[in-house]
């Protein structure tokens, strides 16, 4: 993947998204730096402009050696928390006020949560600590998730309940559903 492609790899899926399109443009920039040591020491002055501009001025944390997969989602985009140990799938929805991050423990920190493919976070879910979240999962506004959670699941409440999704059981048909969203 070249630079241009890596750069606007979300493009298409924050269509409509001024912003969500332009907070991922500048996060894929950093990130490409971040990822090969002779432009991270090259880039350091576009680093701390990004850490500026995304995270005073949008009020979103997203690290930029964060791991995330293609065509993210971001709507909204304001008061976003993420560590720089987040790993996120492909095709992925995330909304405001989401915070996904790790757990203080007696001996320091857990590690953070690790999320799938196809997976829609609402508004205010907060994700903590050594959970992995499958794939094809929705978790619905609000929802606090401090477990691990199964493919094919929506997660709602605080603390997070799993409910199986029946009309989500045949993988055919969300691929295709999937596809036509890209």
């Amino acid at each position: 993947m070249n630079f241009f492609e890596f750069v606007f790899q979300d493009w298409r899926a924050n269509q409509g998204n001024i912003k969500g399109r332009l907070i991922l443009v500048l996060f894929r920039i950093a990130n490409f730096c971040a990822r090969r040591r002779i432009y991270y020491y090259l880039g350091f002055l576009y680093l701390l402009f990004y850490r500026i501009l995304v995270e005073w001025f949008f009020s979103t944390e997203i690290p930029w050696n964060t791991k995330i997969g293609r065509n993210l989602r971001l709507y909204h985009g304001q008061a976003l928390v993420m560590t720089n140990q987040v790993v996120i799938g492909h095709n992925c929805t995330l909304r405001q006020s989401t915070t996904i991050g790790n757990k203080q423990t007696a001996t320091g920190f857990s590690t953070s949560p690790v999320i799938g493919n196809h997976v829609d976070i609402g508004s205010n879910v907060c994700i903590i600590g050594p959970v992995t979240i499958a794939d094809y999962v929705n978790i619905g506004c609000g929802a606090v998730v401090v477990k691990s959670v199964d493919p094919y699941c929506v997660v709602t409440g605080n603390p997070g309940v799993m409910r199986k999704r029946k009309d989500w059981q045949d993988i055919s048909l969300i691929d295709e559903q999937t596809k036509s969203i890209i």
